[in-house]
């Protein structure tokens, strides 16, 4: 079977879309598929970066093509930038044979789109893995107002993409819920969470270790926020938190990644003068490991607004490393449903805004000395592995999955 996937962002990347697609190609290659991948050029957080413009990876044939560079710095910028992607992908994908089946995820917006309506001018099966939900995230954020032309033009483009998808898989029972409410069929969607990454993610204690030792943490209590920095995951409360715990020389908060308020966590440590905030880039894949298991209490944010829109995949790789987890967010919630199946004395739950209370628990576990559950953690590690969900995904788009038969 020849697949299709578009996406901005893939191999070599280290933001999650890309590892899961990549993840996800490499899967179906070994299974005998002809798999062909369209995504950007330019890594997602470093544009100056270049990746190869053809290559083969793991039997997967890989076409990256340009765009714009403007950055993340206004929303002009992004929206010239997604633009120029999708009219590259465009060209591209007119040079490629028919495919049997196009799978997009959702970056940028109205890759899906473009997936959908390829498929159906070709007469492909068309698979929507949708990773966030837009417009809806561009109005939950104030970007966008939710009934301007501009949204009603998208949500017209975002229901075109769900009636004409063979399947639409969803990240939890949230985002498939928000979908069904847009009148889409509740039998085309399926519900695969995003996978630890367990064949490569573990607790490493020598990788800990050398981590601590290369960064100065070796006598510090690390209090770590990894990965994507979005307004969709607000880290006011965290960093209120980091200023109130200022003088307690034995906390030290640390952001690891990128993304567009990433900035802002150095400039909100410069202007107040701390020195318990340390900044670092994102990690390479080689060595999350390490920098994940170098962290005494990891931290997950997200903004209730968000809920069913957006989902924080982080969750799943501080599982494979057993840490104790700090979750500032609804209750009602995906993560909030994980806290509560973990049921361990090592994590805990605040509501954005409370300072007192994040302070409170991040000393409480300090106190505590010990990292999670190991069974609770092993358990809920299972259930989100990449053995258990990636076949299961593999199977959808060959058809074989329960129900995918129409």
């Amino acid at each position: 079977m020849k697949i299709l996937l578009l996406n901005q962002t893939f191999y070599p990347d280290v933001v999650a879309t890309a590892q899961y697609l990549g993840d996800l190609a490499a899967a179906l290659a070994q299974r005998g598929h002809q798999v062909t991948v369209v995504a950007g050029r330019r890594a997602y957080d470093d544009l100056q970066r270049r990746f190869p413009k053809d290559e083969t990876w793991r039997g997967v044939q890989i076409h990256r093509v340009s765009s714009t560079r403007f950055g993340k710095g206004a929303k002009w910028r992004r929206a010239a930038d997604f633009a120029s992607f999708i009219l590259s992908c465009c060209w591209r994908m007119l040079r490629l044979p028919r495919q049997d089946a196009i799978l997009t995820l959702t970056s940028p917006p109205l890759i899906s789109f473009i997936g959908a309506a390829a498929a159906r001018l070709s007469g492909a099966k068309f698979y929507y893995w949708v990773m966030d939900l837009n417009p809806d995230e561009a109005v939950a954020a104030g970007w966008l107002r939710e009934d301007s032309p501009l949204t009603g033009l998208l949500q017209a483009l975002s229901r075109f993409s769900f009636r004409r998808a063979e399947r639409i898989i969803v990240l939890d029972r949230f985002m498939r819920e928000r979908i069904e409410k847009k009148g889409i069929d509740p039998q085309k969607i399926e519900v695969i969470a995003p996978w630890a990454r367990d064949g490569e993610i573990h607790f490493d204690a020598a990788g800990r270790g050398q981590f601590r030792r290369a960064h100065g943490l070796e006598d510090k209590f690390v209090v770590m926020h990894s990965g994507n920095h979005s307004p969709c995951h607000p880290l006011d409360t965290l960093l209120a938190t980091a200023k109130a715990m200022a003088g307690e020389e034995r906390f030290l908060f640390l952001f690891a990644g990128g993304g567009s308020e990433f900035a802002k966590v150095g400039a909100f440590a410069a202007e107040n003068r701390l020195n318990n905030i340390l900044c670092l880039p994102y990690q390479p894949a080689g060595g999350l490991s390490a920098s994940l298991s170098a962290a005494d209490l990891h931290v997950v944010v997200m903004g209730e607004p968000f809920v069913g829109i957006i989902h924080p995949c982080k969750i799943y790789n501080i599982l494979a490393v057993a840490a104790p987890i700090l979750f500032i967010g609804p209750q009602t919630s995906h993560v909030g449903e994980i806290l509560r199946g973990l049921n361990s004395n090592v994590c805990g739950r605040v509501e954005p805004g409370g300072v007192d209370e994040c302070a409170a628990i991040i000393r409480r576990i300090a106190a505590a000395g010990a990292r999670g559950e190991p069974a609770a953690f092993k358990s809920a590690t299972a259930e989100f592995s990449a053995g258990r969900l990636l076949p299961g995904l593999v199977a959808l788009l060959e058809g074989a999955a329960p129900g995918a038969a129409k």
